[in-house]
């Protein structure tokens, strides 16, 4: 959310009272007036669009304001009540089926919208969509029946006022203390806030407040999904089918679970049940077509995710997957509804950015390369309007890594930790070939590959919110007692139990966990780090081109992954300094060019004893959840290594970061 200028915000507050004073001419002319000035924010041009509309509805001047509105989305597509006030608008002009639409798309980007809702009731009725009828008027009883501060607060949530909304839920929390409601929506601030630990937090005590409460144990079980607690997660889900085994969402919900803690089999029965009895949409498939493909089944997951397709012609989830296996080639006729996708602002932005990408990698494979970055950069514009990233808070947290774990630090505390030589720790950039690292070391008989475990970001929250620490983690480090690092070692190895499959050794491949390697050889002294490093220019630009589930919110920008880039080098760099010996840096030109060399390397490293198996790594039918999924499952091939250079002339942006590349 950009700051808005003091004169602007008083300006709108100025053009809002001669609205309640209705005088409405003068509140457009004063719109118009200070959209003239130049040194205005997007959120101040946003708001004089959205005042001019309901002036002119106000007047009845309905095209007018229509027209407003569609000058206000071309600043902002996400803004639900532009969709609103186009609902109102065409239902005015006698376009009841635009009216519907629009009211529609407002209550997916505002679901608190409660005027939206009642809108859409008669519609449905009219209509006879008896299941539409129903949902809404569920929805609007939920909404009605909610005390009407935490209403205002859903709200201003939804409207993207998190700090608003944040506070007003609060205060009303700090009187009705056991409110489940309100409890309920400071979560979904919280996961708003990326405070995924404090939402964790809160609804467990929701779920000791109210164990009878359904929606608190759902949303308990998303949390631990988040989290990456999936037995916790399990449990839960579990439970709610165990109480309600014909509702679909819990079934799925199920089904994720155990697909997280590598019960692929399971999740995919229950998906095909699922489809069998008819009740699935899209997104069903979509995870069917997931979970095949981590199975290692790429023919099944491609007719799965084509099933998304057919059901919801423009799913740019489903174009993506394909594009995603790697290997999937689309046809004209893909690629024509696919365009026409991009080009239609009737589909959703998600959708949209989806397509871009898919597009991007259809053009690619046939070698129009100023095509494909076309689609890749259009892609990533879109994601980035979406997202909330800052390179200076990275390169900051950076800097408090460095500043807080210091020789003299890690000399006082280097036998404080569990000694537990299990972990084998991958870090990298993504795209940077930790899951080819991962897939050689789980080859062999002594070693586990598990997943992208987030236990070790989930401990480094802990510390960010201990009780009594003035400063937060890392710059507190110094003040945890030292039977802390031994307890958090423990907690690491037994909470991990689960992913196991008996090895002696087994795999954490969280890319982010390069971030903590200070805590992590604090808290597990034993432990072996693999640091997966690639050609800077390959690396960052198929980090660029890569659309991730979630996360990763830096590679969106040519200039934040190339920042990116450099930041991790330069606390890589301090890690090796702190810990001389401890990490290995292995490079996967390397790996590709000398694979047997670099192999015995690596074994020789984790003190394992070489065998043929890692060499063969990609007979190996483990799961896989990476994009790089279906590319371990091939032999070690060379072609990828100049990829990037077909697109070197759109990369200037980036190539500034490194220009020895």
């Amino acid at each position: 959310m950009t700051l808005r200028h003091p004169s602007s915000a008083s300006a709108i507050k100025g053009i809002q009272k001669l609205i309640t004073s209705n005088d409405f001419l003068g509140a457009q002319q004063s719109a118009y007036e200070l959209l003239k000035q130049a040194h205005i924010d997007l959120d101040t041009k946003v708001m004089c669009w959205y005042l001019i509309a309901v002036s002119a509805r106000l007047q009845k001047r309905n095209q007018q304001a229509v027209d407003a509105l569609n000058s206000l989305l071309a600043l902002n597509s996400q803004h639900a009540r532009a969709q609103q006030e186009l609902g109102y608008n065409y239902r005015a002009l006698g376009e009841g089926k635009l009216a519907s639409v629009h009211f529609y798309k407002a209550t997916k980007l505002n679901p608190a919208l409660l005027s939206a809702w009642q809108a859409l009731l008669p519609i449905y009725k009219d209509a006879n969509q008896h299941e539409a009828y129903a949902l809404c008027r569920k929805q609007i009883d939920q909404l009605s029946a909610l005390p009407k501060p935490i209403l205002a607060a859903t709200d201003l949530m939804h409207d993207g006022k998190i700090a608003d909304a944040d506070l007003l839920c609060r205060r009303y929390l700090q009187e009705h203390k056991h409110s489940l409601e309100g409890l309920l929506l400071l979560s979904e601030i919280a996961m708003k806030l990326k405070a995924t630990s404090e939402a964790e937090f809160i609804l467990e005590t929701c779920a000791e407040l109210a164990p009878t409460s359904v929606e608190a144990k759902y949303e308990l079980f998303k949390v631990y999904s988040k989290l990456g607690k999936f037995a916790k997660a399990l449990s839960i889900a579990q439970a709610l089918v165990k109480n309600d085994s014909d509702n679909t969402f819990y079934q799925l919900a199920k089904a994720t679970a155990l697909v997280g803690v590598g019960s692929i089999k399971e999740a995919i029965d229950i998906y095909q049940h699922v489809i069998a009895t008819r009740k699935a949409v899209a997104n069903v498939y979509l995870l069917l077509g997931h979970a095949l493909k981590t199975q290692g089944n790429i023919a099944e997951s491609i007719a799965a995710y084509q099933h998304a397709y057919e059901i919801e012609p423009y799913c740019g989830d489903a174009y993506w997957s394909l594009a995603n296996t790697k290997t999937y080639q689309f046809s004209t006729d893909e690629i024509h509804t696919m365009e026409i996708g991009t080009k239609s602002d009737e589909k959703s932005t998600s959708d949209r950015v989806h397509l871009h990408f898919a597009l991007g990698k259809a053009f690619e494979d046939q070698e129009h390369y100023e095509k494909a970055f076309f689609h890749y950069d259009a892609g990533n514009q879109l994601q980035h309007t979406i997202i909330t990233y800052s390179s200076q808070k990275h390169t900051q947290f950076v800097q408090s890594q460095i500043t807080a774990f210091t020789p003299s630090l890690v000399e006082k505390l280097s036998h404080v930790g569990c000694d537990d030589r299990a972990p084998i720790f991958i870090v990298g950039m993504p795209r940077a070939g930790s899951t080819l690292l991962e897939q050689i070391l789980a080859s062999h008989s002594q070693v586990d590959g598990t997943m992208e475990l987030h236990e070790i970001l989930g401990l480094a929250a802990t510390l960010s919110k201990r009780q009594g620490d003035r400063a937060t983690y890392p710059n507190n480090i110094k003040n945890i007692p030292d039977h802390i690092f031994a307890e958090f070692g423990k907690k690491f190895i037994d909470e991990t139990q689960v992913y196991r499959q008996g090895g002696t050794y087994f795999i954490d491949k969280m890319p982010n966990n390069y971030m903590h390697i200070g805590l992590i050889k604090l808290i597990l002294p034993k432990a072996k780090i693999i640091d997966a490093r690639r050609n800077p220019m390959a690396c960052c630009f198929s980090g660029f081109k890569q659309l991730f589930g979630e996360g990763q919110e830096f590679s969106y920008s040519l200039h934040d992954i190339g920042l990116y880039y450099q930041n991790y080098v330069k606390l890589m760099d301090h890690w090796q300094s702190l810990f001389p010996g401890e990490i290995l840096l292995v490079q996967h030109e390397e790996v590709v060019n000398n694979t047997q060399a670099e192999i015995k390397r690596i074994l020789d490293f984790c003190g394992l004893p070489f065998e043929q198996a890692c060499i063969d790594f990609h007979r190996n039918k483990r799961a896989v959840k990476t994009p790089s999924a279906q590319q371990v499952r091939q032999p070690i091939y060379t072609s990828g290594l100049e990829q990037w250079k077909h697109f070197e002339s759109y990369l200037s942006e980036l190539k500034v970061y490194f220009p020895d590349a």
